[in-house]
């Protein structure tokens, strides 16, 4: 916590510190350490209902929403071990996200959609912090929407409509690397197959802007929460159907803090070539997920139910790249 942010928000519990020293340790042997001139770490987070705030270390029954302090501690504490981080569930409210960036301190930045209007857009934003002191933006910003004469190219009945919550992309630049993280955070819908829309969607329009010569940057990354159930399921298949390839080692890591099981909603992905080789300007390194379940709010005796509406119900993905050639 720094000093500034103490002067605004105030010294916390001590049990609340102790237990922050103790998150740092587990995050320094959980995650790379963040190197300059050698590494860049990028994650993707879907933060619950990421909007109102409790303003107290620790909301207790008839508060609402439970979101509080302590809570807001911890989630800057776990994005400050990254150099960018994709945030899905924005809401229209942004209390919260503004205490998170006054303890995150001066040299974060950030850029975000507006909120999605629509009972399906559920007034949601899609955002990207960046740590200024390594990354900064390329010049590019914008929002997925598919051209009225291509949606009848696009699956037939698959993809009726424009997305709910539109992906979107923005470019960065570490050292004289650029690339394009591109987010998402694909409609859950009714049933399973709703979803296979926009999965396809996202797929044929990234393919399209990566063999783009004119193209802003052909170095892209997916990256978000696409609600697919398992790997190999029509929804995976609709994912990866246009090349999209997610590395070995994040197919099996558990995403979510309340299923046991693997989970494929968060992803991480990117094109390769015909020989494998990704299509990007930075080397992939590591990825894995970081589960902060066994050690934020230990003795508070909460479900893992009640736990995502404080930090949230998805764990953080991040990927580990080089910066050298």
């Amino acid at each position: 916590m720094n000093q500034e942010s103490s002067k605004i928000l105030g010294l916390p519990p001590k049990h609340i510190s102790e237990e922050m020293g103790t998150l740092n340790t587990v995050l320094d042997q959980g995650l790379p350490f963040k190197k300059l001139d050698h590494n860049i770490l990028i994650a993707t987070w879907n933060i619950r209902a990421f909007g109102g705030l409790t303003e107290k270390w620790e909301a207790d029954g008839s508060d609402s929403p439970k979101r509080d302090l302590h809570s807001i501690l911890a989630i800057a504490q776990i994005i400050s071990r990254f150099d960018i981080i994709a945030v899905q569930e924005l809401k229209g409210d942004l209390k919260a996200f503004r205490h998170m960036l006054k303890l995150l301190g001066n040299h974060w930045s950030f850029i975000l959609t507006d909120v999605s209007g629509g009972d399906e857009g559920n007034d949601e934003r899609i955002g990207f912090l960046f740590d200024t002191r390594k990354v900064k933006l390329s010049g590019l910003a914008c929002e997925l929407v598919v051209p009225n004469k291509k949606m009848d190219e696009i699956k037939e009945g698959a993809f009726e409509r424009q997305f709910a919550r539109t992906p979107y992309a923005v470019g960065f630049r570490v050292e004289n690397k650029t690339f394009i993280l591109v987010s998402a955070h694909v409609l859950y819908g009714k049933k399973a197959a709703d979803r296979e829309g926009e999965l396809t969607a996202i797929a044929q329009w990234l393919q399209q802007w990566a063999a783009n010569m004119k193209s802003f940057d052909q170095s892209l990354i997916l990256l978000g929460d696409f609600n697919i159930d398992r790997m190999g399921d029509p929804r995976y298949e609709a994912f990866v159907s246009t090349g999209l390839s997610v590395p070995e080692n994040l197919w099996n890591v558990r995403r979510t803090l309340i299923d046991n099981q693997t989970k494929f909603y968060s992803q991480i992905a990117w094109f390769e070539n015909q020989y494998k080789i990704p299509q990007l300007s930075i080397r992939y390194l590591n990825g894995g997920v970081f589960d902060f379940g066994p050690h934020i709010m230990k003795n508070a005796g909460l479900s893992p139910f009640q736990m995502s509406w404080r930090i949230s119900d998805h764990l953080p993905l991040w990927a580990e790249f080089s910066t050298r050639d």
